[in-house]
C-alpha cells in the first residue's frame, strides 16, 4: 500500500502540478549537464536536477558532501558514531541532524529531499529507515556507497563480505557522488588529497609480523574486526597481521577466551562516543581490558600496547585514511615502526 504522503511534500507536489500546467507547460530549465546517472554494484541512481536538498543518513556520507561543500544544499543529516570531522565543524552546524541513529522515514520525507544517501546497506533496507524503493515512489533518488558492494547482511556482525574492500572503493564514492551533486572538480581534487596522505601514511615501516586486533564495541561479546572491511585497508596498507583475519564477517562478535588466546602485539580500539552498546568509549574498554582476569593477561594489556581511533575511523569512509595515519604513527610510538 502506498504510504500517505506528509503534508510538506503534498504542498510541494501541489505547487510543482501548478508549474507543470502553467500556459508554456514547462516546470521550469534542468541545470546544465543534468539529468546524471551513476551506475554501481547497486542500481542506476539518477538525479534528474541537480540535488538542492540532499539528505545524508549516515556520518561517512554526511562527511564527503561536507567535504565536497555542498553544505548550503543539505536539508538533514542522521546515524551519528562521533563528532563531526574538526575540519567540518563549521559547514555542519547549520544542517538539521534529523537523528542521532536512525531517522523515521517520515522525518526524511518531511524535509522534501531530492536526494538521499546512505554509506550502509542496512540503512535504505527493511528494518532500516526506509528502503530505495519507497523512496523511489516519491521519485527521490537513493545512494549508497560502493564500499557495501559485495556485502551480505548476516545477523549482528554488519555483513559478511564476498571480496576485499579496497580504498579505490571510497574514491569511486566521493566521484560519484560527486558527479550526482555537479561538484566533480571538488571531488576529484579530494581523492588526490587522499591518495597523497594515503601514500605518505603507507612508506610507515613497520617490524616483521606485528599482530593486530581491533575492538569497535560491546564488552559481552566484543565485535572484532574481520578480513575484509576498513580495518583490512590499515592493515594491508601497513603490513599488519590481522589475527582474525580468516573472519569474512565484516565485525563478527567473538568470545573473550579466544581474543585472549589470539593474544595480539597491539589493540586498536574504537572510542565511540555514540551510546548505542556497552563499552563504546576508550576509556570504557581499556578498562574492562584491564579489570578482567581473561584479558587482563594479554601482553598487549600488560605492556599498554593501545591505539585509539573514532568509530568512524572504523568504519569505510574518507576517515579510513585518518585510521593509516593514526594506527601508523601509534606503532612508532609504541616502537614498533619506524
Amino acid at each position: 500500500m502506498r504510504p500517505h504522503l506528509p503534508v510538506s511534500l503534498l504542498s510541494a507536489a501541489l505547487v510543482l502540478s501548478a508549474c507543470a500546467s502553467s500556459e508554456d507547460g514547462d516546470a521550469g530549465p534542468v541545470a546544465e549537464g543534468y539529468p546524471v546517472t551513476v551506475d554501481n554494484c547497486h542500481a542506476d541512481v539518477t538525479a534528474t536536477d541537480r540535488p538542492e536538498r540532499i539528505v545524508s543518513l549516515n556520518q561517512g556520507s554526511t562527511e564527503i558532501l561536507l567535504s565536497l561543500g555542498l553544505e548550503d544544499r543539505m536539508v538533514g543529516t542522521a546515524t551519528w558514531t562521533d563528532p563531526v570531522l574538526p575540519n567540518l565543524a563549521q559547514a555542519n552546524e547549520g544542517i538539521e541532524r534529523l537523528a542521532d541513529n536512525n531517522p523515521s522515514y517520515e522525518a526524511v520525507l518531511d524535509t522534501e529531499p531530492d536526494l538521499v544517501t546512505a554509506s550502509f546497506t542496512g540503512t535504505l533496507a527493511e528494518g532500516g529507515v526506509a528502503t530505495v524503493d519507497d523512496f523511489a515512489e516519491y521519485d527521490i533518488p537513493a545512494y549508497l556507497s560502493p564500499a557495501e558492494c559485495g556485502k551480505v547482511e548476516k545477523g549482528n556482525t554488519d555483513g559478511e563480505r564476498e571480496g576485499t574492500l579496497e580504498i579505490d572503493a571510497i574514491y569511486t564514492e566521493i566521484r560519484e557522488l560527486a558527479a550526482l551533486t555537479d561538484t566533480v572538480d571538488e571531488g576529484e581534487a579530494l581523492v588526490a588529497s587522499l591518495e597523497e596522505r594515503m601514500a605518505a601514511a603507507s612508506a610507515v615501516q613497520v617490524g616483521e609480523g606485528v599482530s593486530v586486533m581491533y575492538w569497535f564495541a560491546n564488552s559481552e561479546s566484543p565485535y572484532m574486526a574481520g578480513c575484509c572491511g576498513g580495518p583490512g585497508i590499515v592493515s594491508r596498507a601497513l603490513g599488519l597481521d590481522n589475527v582474525f583475519v580468516d573472519q569474512t564477517a565484516e565485525w563478527p562478535q567473538i568470545n573473550w577466551e579466544v581474543v585472549a588466546a589470539e593474544d595480539p602485539d597491539v589493540l586498536v580500539i574504537g572510542d565511540l562516543t555514540r551510546k548505542s552498546q556497552t563499552a563504546e568509549t576508550a576509556a570504557a574498554k581499556v578498562a574492562f581490558l584491564e579489570s578482567n582476569p581473561v584479558t587482563s593477561q594479554m601482553t598487549a594489556v600488560k605492556e599498554k600496547r593501545y591505539i585509539y581511533l573514532a568509530g568512524a575511523e572504523l568504519n569505510p569512509s574518507i576517515r579510513t585514511v585518518d585510521a593509516v595515519e593514526k594506527v601508523a604513527q601509534g606503532l612508532r610510538d609504541l616502537g614498533l615502526a619506524s
